[in-house]
């Protein structure tokens, strides 16, 4: 029973990394299109995005006009999800 739940959780949370992963990059590349912040699927990206992205932006500067908060977000959610399948047994 233990192991079948231990199994799920790891399952999850890496399901849940490369979802996010996906909204991420979607959300880059909805960037460079100037997204209207009125559509639903612009609002829905900022509001799964912006928990992960908003933390970073406070410790990772800006470099000009440059924000490199969605690529370290990306490479620490498949450094997780790396993680967790190296750690499974």
């Amino acid at each position: 029973m233990f192991s079948f739940l231990f199994g799920f959780v790891f399952s999850f949370i890496q399901l849940l990394s490369q979802v996010l992963t996906l909204a991420i990059l979607a959300r880059v590349v909805l960037s460079w299109f100037s997204p209207v912040p009125t559509n639903i699927l612009t609002k829905m990206l900022y509001q799964i995005t912006e928990p992960i992205l908003a933390p970073l932006r406070r410790i990772i500067p800006k470099v000009s006009v440059f924000d490199f908060s969605p690529l370290v977000a990306v490479i620490l959610l498949q450094l997780i999800s790396f993680l967790l399948f190296v750690i499974m047994p």
